[in-house]
Parts: structure tokens; sequence; C-alpha cells
């Protein structure tokens, strides 16, 4: 019989940008895939519908902390695993790896799976919040991580020390992947084009991405006399409190300081006409699929001193890094890439050697299913 496969996220969305490679190699392999999400985003589900994947929405908020809701939530994921009886479950984001890791040890779930892609910024800004909420889920990481038969997959060593500390969980279960990885295909032969830089922010617009960090440093520029282009290229992300509000984006598309562009799925083209990739991000990341796509794409970084966004580069050889949270520096390192355009092409060369060492997709995609091997061949059935 064919093995089953369940992947739990919050987001249809982001399952499509991030792991649907893993879930047609697992399909074609033989498992029997299966897809449950919290929320759809702008995903669409054709592609899913048209390679024979189910999928179905069950209740999961991401920002709530209604205490009903969220045992309500861990009550469905508990009965959903009671009636598909998967042998091995992915669980993706936060709350599924959480609620679906205590649900997986209560329903019997022979294997697990737990992706953390970033642990956020509530285990990377110290304050006295944080840090209470830290202790709040203590239980819910310790159990959460504590099946039998499990693997823990982080994209960043600092996220892997975090949780050692956190859960003191065997150091074994937990594998480093280097993020969601990249189709190098789609992004060769991208020369730069001539003429005046372009530089470019692809993301959520989200204020802990660094948003209005990245307008400051344009307007910095813009007042020091350069000529530059500034994209700004995402979507408002409604159901995330940090999420600029409409009419911060509509100030920002009145002073034309950047150039609003909205969602684009067409990533590799939007890389074709930008000289460098800039993510000022303070959000606690894990590996950020933009800075593996600009490093395929040949294009020179630009990104923050922190965890996840450091280790998508070498610094000072693909890409440069500042302090998050610092527009003036942010403006000094764009203007350094902008007035040296030689350094800035061989960044982005060495980019695309890294994203062919690291990031390729195929290889992501064979780590996790020769995770899923190795939980199945030591499945011990409740």
């Amino acid at each position: 019989m064919k093995k089953k496969l369940l992947i739990l996220v919050n987001s249809l969305s982001f399952f499509l940008s991030h792991r649907l490679e893993v879930a047609l190699a697992a399909k074609n392999k033989g498992y029997e895939v299966q897809i449950g999400y919290g929320e759809i985003g702008n995903a669409n589900t054709k592609i899913l519908s048209k390679k024979g994947i189910k999928f179905f929405c069950f209740p999961l908020e991401r920002i709530s902390i209604n205490p009903i809701k969220e045992m309500w939530s861990l009550f469905i994921i508990w009965r959903i695993f009671r009636k598909l009886k998967p042998d091995i479950v992915h669980l993706v984001t936060i709350k599924p790896y959480l609620y679906g890791g205590i649900a997986a040890r209560l329903a019997g779930v022979p294997s697990v799976v737990s992706a953390i892609a970033g642990l956020g910024i509530l285990f990377n800004e110290k304050n006295w919040s944080n840090y209470f909420l830290q202790k709040i889920l203590f239980p819910l990481f310790y159990f959460a991580f504590r099946h039998t038969n499990q693997k823990i997959i982080v994209q960043n060593l600092e996220d892997k020390k975090i949780l050692l500390n956190l859960t003191n969980i065997d150091k074994k279960k937990i594998l480093l992947f280097h993020g969601s990885g990249v189709n190098l295909a789609l992004f060769s032969s991208l020369e730069e084009i001539k003429g005046t830089t372009n530089i470019c922010f692809a993301s959520r617009l989200l204020e802990n991405k660094g948003v209005h960090c990245y307008v400051s440093a344009a307007r910095l520029i813009k007042k020091r006399g350069l000529k530059a282009r500034f994209f700004l290229a995402g979507n408002l992300d409604e159901g995330n409190l940090t999420s600029l509000s409409q009419n911060e984006l509509d100030y920002i598309i009145k002073e034309k300081v950047v150039e609003v562009l909205g969602y684009q799925k067409n990533i590799p083209s939007l890389f074709a006409r930008s000289h460098i990739v800039c993510l000022p991000s303070f959000y606690g990341e894990g590996l950020p699929k933009v800075l593996v796509e600009a490093a395929a794409a040949s294009r020179a970084v630009v990104t923050t001193e922190i965890p996840g966004c450091r280790d998508a580069i070498i610094p000072n050889v693909t890409g440069l890094l500042v302090p998050p949270k610092n527009p003036e520096k942010l403006a000094d390192v764009i203007q350094y890439l902008i007035e040296h355009p030689i350094k800035r092409k061989a960044m982005g060369e060495a980019g695309r050697q890294l994203a062919e060492r690291k990031f390729k997709i195929e290889k992501i995609v064979q780590n996790h299913l020769d995770v899923y091997d190795d939980l199945i061949k030591n499945t011990f059935y409740i």
C-alpha cells in the first residue's frame, strides 16, 4: 500500500512557493500526498488539482491568541490525524509544528517532520515581552518535539542553537537544510541591463521585513543626487500584525521615492531588470527565499546582520551586510554598489556559484525524501 504523507501549513500560498516541489517529488516516488492549510492566501489551487494532490482547509488562524480557538485548532488537527491515519506528517510553520507535533503524539502518528522556517522575532529580539512569551510557549515546544520518530528541520545554525537551549532535545533530531531551494534553470543567463541602477525589495510588505528602512534609504540616495530606481515588490498581509496599512502604502505610492509594483509572480523577470536585491529584514528569518533567488539570478545582495539573512550570503563576496533598522548604513552600502559596478557584478557571479553549490532545488527535495524514507524505516505503529 502507498504510504500516506500529510503536509500541514499555515498558508497554502506559502506551501506553493516553498514546498510544492517536495510534495510533487514525494508523489512521484509513490507517496499518497495531501495538504492541509489554514489560509489560502493568493494561492492558485489548479496546479494541485492537475497534479492529483488532495488539499483541504482546516481552522487555523495565524494571529489568533484566543485560547478557545487555539484549543479548537489543536483538537481539529488531532481529529484529522485520527481520520486520515497518515504514515508521516510534515508540519510547516509555527502553529502547525507546535499543535501538529502535540496532536501527532496523541493520535499515534508514526513519523513526524517539523520544519522551522525561522523562529521569528520572538526569539531574535531580546525584551521582557518576548521573554515572557517564550516561557509561556516552552511547554508547547517541549511536547511538540518529543515524538520518538521525528526530525526537525532548521535553516540556520542560530535556530538550531535556540532549539537546543530551549527544549534540550537530542541534537541528532535536528537537521540543517539550506532554505527551500531554487530552480536554477529559471534564473540562468540574467545579464545586468545597461543604464540606471535598479534596486529591488521583494517580499511581503511588513514593517519587520524592513520596508520603512528601505524607503528611508531610497530617500537618502535620492537626496545625495545618485541616479537609481527603487522597486518595492510585494503585497500587504492583512493577517499579519506588522503589515503596512493601506494608508501607509498609499503614502509611499504618492511620495514616488520608490516604485510600488505590487505582488510579482515572475521573480526571474523582476530580477532580470534589477541590479541589486535588498532585504533589510529584522524578522527572524529561516533562510529567505528571495535571497536564494537573488543569488541564483547573479545579483548582489544587501541584507542585515541577523540569523537567516546573513546565512544566505557570503559576506563581502556575494553581498554586503548592514545593521538592522539603520537606513543610513543601508544607503551607504547601496551607494557603494551603485558606484562600483565591477565589484557588484563580481558579487552576483559569486552568488550564482553559491546557489549552484548549496541552493539547488533538486538537492533540497532529495534531502526531504531521504528524511521521509529514514523515518518510515524506523516507523513504530501505535
